[in-house]
């Protein structure tokens, strides 16, 4: 089937909510993927930071085909022996004590959410379950997880969401305390803001939420779907701050592919889901549950936060050169591989031409570009991703 044929029939039989840029890929190798006409792309949006190994990872896919030779689901009436040890794994890096595996990041919001309130109501049983979400987050499209999400336009059209909601400023601790009420039973951010515009947290905001919730008898969620899993340089990126939250949710290149989501939280708060609470049909399936033990496997023995957290210089630098160079180009910050460059241009013109020249970026917003590669690229994919970049920069400022 060539490009146009394809893209004219998922345009007349999927449901329109993605306005797809006309390229079908067929195959990727390493940091490359390749479309159907042969032509090679660098690939330095990762399918929106999920695929930490690139493509064609030989040790990962053969883990895959050898689940699927044994079983791919029993439903989580059973035991399985991949789910054990990808639980292992997950409370292991997270240093958390229970673990429920979901099919998605949305999925995973929703779960945390409904653990916060249940757990509150256990100690506190007319507590009315308020939340405090960040301006500007993006928690999912799910109906409590839009919920949470800070950016009016993605709620608005499906109001009324779940109650109880308010939205304090991101690094903005005074705004969180004003928000505070005694029916407060939970804080949820990202500890990294990704689709607001690639945002860090500062240190003393993270410790500040921490200490309010720590004063307040408050559970702290920290999202990790976009920013963990080795992104930052650090395994999870609340690990950069010496904190630790009650919830983590986590998904994207957890399973590095295969669609997996999860939340974990400490063990007080987790026994507060029993069953009957919650529950899954797919959610911690054996293949899914065999891709997250093989995902953490390759991350150990390929030295992955390592080698992010060595490169991370050479990155920043190499951008903060190209902003010194480019007058439209505003501002550089992230943490580790995950970057965002504030520019005046467009970031959906950048975007488009840089497919064009064979680089795949995506955006964080109208004005910021996101640079999510593969956490296993080199100074040479970095260097020519830059070389892309300063090519349209100047042909735009031109």
């Amino acid at each position: 089937m060539n490009k146009e044929t394809c893209m004219k029939e998922a345009e007349e039989s999927i449901l329109h909510t993605y306005n797809r840029f006309p390229v079908v890929f067929d195959h990727g190798e390493g940091v490359y993927l390749y479309d159907t006409d042969g032509k090679e792309y660098l690939d330095f949006a990762a399918g929106i930071a999920v695929q930490a190994f690139g493509y064609n990872n030989k040790e990962y896919n053969d883990a895959l085909k050898a689940q699927i030779d044994k079983v791919m689901h029993t439903s989580n009436l059973y035991y399985n022996v991949p789910i054990m040890n990808a639980a292992k794994r997950v409370l292991k890096a997270s240093q958390m004590n229970r673990v429920f595996f979901t099919n998605s990041g949305a999925e995973a919001i929703e779960g945390a959410l409904k653990l916060a309130r249940k757990y509150v109501r256990t100690k506190t049983p007319d507590n009315k379950g308020e939340i405090i979400a960040m301006e500007h987050s993006f928690h999912g499209r799910t109906m409590g997880a839009l919920s949470v999400t800070g950016t009016k336009h993605y709620r608005e059209p499906f109001e009324p969401l779940i109650g109880g909601v308010s939205f304090a400023k991101y690094n903005d601790l005074d705004s969180v305390k004003a928000l505070i009420t005694p029916d407060t039973c939970a804080i949820i951010m990202e500890s990294l803001q990704g689709e607001g515009g690639i945002h860090p947290a500062t240190e003393e905001f993270m410790k500040g939420v921490r200490a309010l919730c720590d004063e307040n008898g408050i559970v702290l969620i920290l999202d990790e779907i976009q920013c963990g899993m080795g992104r930052t340089g650090e395994m999870f990126a609340f690990q950069h701050y010496g904190i630790q939250p009650d919830i983590i949710t986590s998904a994207k290149a957890l399973g590095c592919g295969v669609p997996v989501g999860a939340f974990a939280a400490r063990e007080e708060i987790a026994r507060a889901l029993v069953p009957g609470d919650h529950g899954t049909t797919y959610g911690g399936n054996p293949l899914a549950t065999a891709a997250v033990c093989k995902v953490f496997e390759i991350f150990k023995k390929e030295h992955i936060v390592e080698h992010v957290k060595e490169l991370t210089p050479y990155l920043r630098e190499k951008l903060e050169s190209l902003a010194a160079k480019h007058a439209s180009m505003k501002e550089v910050r992230g943490i580790g591989f995950m970057q965002g460059i504030e520019s005046d241009i467009p970031a959906g013109d950048i975007v488009g031409a840089a497919q064009e020249k064979g680089l795949i970026l995506i955006s964080a917003g109208t004005n910021i570009i996101r640079i999510v590669p593969p956490l296993i690229a080199e100074k040479e994919h970095i260097d020519e991703m830059c070389r892309i970049l300063d090519e349209i920069f100047t042909e735009k400022e031109a």
